[in-house]
């Protein structure tokens, strides 16, 4: 397996920076709709609506580099599944906290978030090697969450409660899925390739069709795909092609720009094709919604790839810590947003269209600077 994937982090970086870019687009007016999340019988995508799926696609690129390396310093299959069922109980936790807070509080949202983000980097912050507080501050940690958890409620009164993963959530399930899929198909990308259609098969035997038809009304294939957390596999389908197309990468010794621009042509023709029966929803998660945002991915990873080996990536040094501190940045808004509760400001009306999107892409910037100045104090969030 070969070093670190200089492309894979840019790539990442992107999607990140735009991720707390467009999430923070509810603070503004008037956002552009072409930047928005399109309605979901709205036959098309805006920006927002490809961000997500795209870093699906690239935790899927890392995840057989970040295995064989484990594999490479001998670290036994025992330690590696525990490793991985470890990362997708801290998603799973880290999600049901962020939805719960989405959802509605009885009590102070600010007070929720703020203690919140304390307690993800208490308990997985990276702590350098020998750290002796680093026991009694994990769980000084555990226990905040903890007491979140037992004190919320919901405005009607509900306990803490996993009503949908959320993002983190998601991302968790879909690592959980793609990891064991590479430890058990390791060696043998045909299967993961079998894997990848048998979710599109899922996918468009249960997405509605443009006249509201279904192929079928449910089978077995969507039962187990559905029982797994992975719904009708729209995001399965993207994880799965980021494995596939790093190893693919990876085994290719020459024309690599020709086949990966090639793929990424074949599947926006695919797209096009199923186009005629599914619309474009990323909310349905049809399958022609699937397939161009792959084919972006596969487009945007090639060209990074290129430009990692021709040494044109300085450009992407602002970025690094959304490509290396991921969760990092991606926590930092809600330490924000909760400073921003406690200040209770009015959003002005000339914060409103392009004037609002620079907005959100300087609190985009802010939440990156930020992650590397913790960074060069030893805090980072690390899974």
């Amino acid at each position: 397996m070969e070093k670190r994937n200089l492309a894979i982090d840019i790539f990442r970086g992107l999607t990140v920076a735009l991720m707390v870019c467009v999430n923070d687009f509810w603070a503004v007016h008037n956002v552009p709709h072409a930047l928005e999340h399109f309605a979901t019988y709205e036959d098309g995508m805006g920006l927002s609506d490809i961000i997500y799926p795209m870093f699906l696609f690239a935790m899927g690129m890392s995840v057989p580099l970040a295995l064989e390396r484990r594999f490479q310093k001998g670290l036994s299959l025992a330690s590696t599944l525990k490793h991985i069922l470890g990362r997708t109980l801290a998603l799973l936790l880290m999600g049901s906290f962020i939805v719960n807070s989405e959802s509605g509080i009885a009590w102070n949202k600010g007070v929720f978030w703020l203690l919140m983000v304390v307690g993800f980097f208490l308990v997985w912050n990276r702590y350098p090697d020998g750290f002796k507080a680093r026991k009694p501050l994990r769980i000084a940690g555990a226990l905040i969450l903890a007491a979140l958890a037992l004190a919320y409620r919901s405005p009607e009164g509900g306990l803490f409660r996993a009503s949908w993963w959320g993002i983190l959530g998601q991302i968790g399930w879909m690592y959980l899925f793609s990891a064991f899929a590479y430890v058990l198909c390791r060696g043998r990308q045909w299967i993961l390739a079998l894997l990848w259609l048998g979710f599109c098969v899922v996918n468009i035997s249960v997405a509605p069709m443009r006249d509201a038809s279904q192929l079928t009304a449910g089978n077995y294939l969507a039962d187990f795909s559905d029982a797994l957390h992975l719904g009708n596999g729209h995001s399965i389908i993207m994880a799965l092609g980021g494995m596939i197309c790093v190893l693919t990468g990876l085994k290719l010794k020459n024309n690599r720009l020709l086949a990966g621009f090639g793929a990424a042509l074949a599947l926006a023709l695919l797209a096009a094709l199923s186009h005629k029966w599914w619309i474009i929803s990323k909310n349905l998660g049809t399958l022609p919604w699937c397939l161009y945002v792959s084919a972006i991915s596969v487009a945007l990873y090639t060209l990074l790839r290129a430009l990692e080996r021709k040494g044109l990536t300085a450009w992407a040094k602002p970025i690094d810590p959304a490509g290396k501190a991921t969760l990092t940045v991606y926590m930092l808004p809600y330490f924000f947003y909760s400073l921003w509760i406690f200040l209770a400001p009015t959003v002005p009306g000339w914060m409103s269209g392009w004037v609002g999107v620079a907005k959100c892409t300087l609190f985009s910037a802010l939440c990156i600077f930020s992650a590397w100045g913790l960074g060069k104090v030893g805090i980072k969030l690390k899974i």
